[in-house]
C-alpha cells in the first residue's frame, strides 16, 4: 500500500490516483480510528471510504454510513468536496 501513497504538503499520506478500493478502505481505517501515524480525522475518513465505495469496496460503503451517523452534517458536506477535488486531480 506504501507504493500507492503520496504525501501531502502536511505529512499526511494520501492515496495515488491508481489506488484500488481495498487500498482507499484500509486507508480510511486508519484515519478513522488514528492509527498506523494517521491522525483520528472523521473527514478524510469519510472521503476515503467515499472513494473506496466507487472503487467496488462494499465494506467502505457500510464503514461510511456508519461514519456518517458519528458526523455533523457539515462534516460529511467537506468530506464529500473533498472526495470530488481528489477525483478531479487525482
Amino acid at each position: 500500500m506504501l507504493a500507492q501513497l503520496q504525501v501531502a504538503k502536511e505529512g499526511l499520506p494520501l492515496p495515488s490516483a491508481e489506488a484500488t478500493g481495498d487500498e482507499l478502505f484500509r486507508l480510511g481505517l486508519l484515519y478513522s480510528t488514528g492509527q498506523g501515524g494517521a491522525p483520528l480525522d472523521y473527514v478524510s475518513a469519510h472521503m476515503l471510504f467515499n472513494l473506496a465505495a466507487m472503487r467496488g469496496s462494499v465494506e467502505a460503503k457500510v464503514y461510511r454510513r456508519e461514519l456518517s451517523e458519528e458526523m455533523a452534517s457539515d462534516e460529511v458536506a467537506e468530506a464529500q468536496r473533498q472526495a470530488r477535488e481528489w477525483l478531479a486531480h487525482g
